[in-house]
C-alpha cells in the first residue's frame, strides 16, 4: 500500500478573499469585501484559516464571540472556537453590531 502526502505552502501574508457566506450559527446573508471574516449582525466567525484568508484550517468549527479588546482606539474581538478551542482576534468593523459589541465589553 503507497501513501501520498499532500504538502501545501502556508503563508502568513494575508490572502484576500472576496466571498459572501451565509453565517453558520444566526443564517444572515452577509456579503463579503475581501477583509470580512465574521457576521455583523451576531459577529460569530468559522474557523477556516491557518493564516488569514488561506482557508487551510481543517477544523471548520464555528468561532464564538468570546469578548472585546480596545487596542489603540480600535475595537478587536476575541474569537474562540467551539470545536477546537483555538483563539482568534479580529478587528470590528464599522458595520458591527453596537448592541452586541457592547455586550461583550461589558462580560
Amino acid at each position: 500500500m503507497t501513501y501520498t502526502m499532500k504538502t501545501t505552502s502556508q503563508s502568513k501574508k494575508f490572502q484576500r478573499k472576496k466571498e459572501d457566506f451565509i453565517c453558520g450559527h444566526c443564517g444572515f446573508l452577509m456579503y463579503g469585501n475581501g477583509y470580512t471574516n465574521h457576521c455583523q449582525k451576531c459577529l460569530w466567525s468559522k474557523h477556516v484559516d491557518v493564516y488569514p484568508g488561506d482557508r487551510a484550517a481543517g477544523c471548520n468549527g464555528m468561532m464564538e464571540p468570546t469578548g472585546v479588546e480596545v487596542k489603540k482606539g480600535e475595537q478587536v474581538i476575541v474569537h474562540t472556537c467551539v470545536r477546537c478551542g483555538y483563539v482568534k482576534k479580529n478587528k470590528a468593523s464599522k458595520d458591527d453590531s453596537f448592541d452586541v459589541l457592547l455586550k461583550l465589553l461589558q462580560s
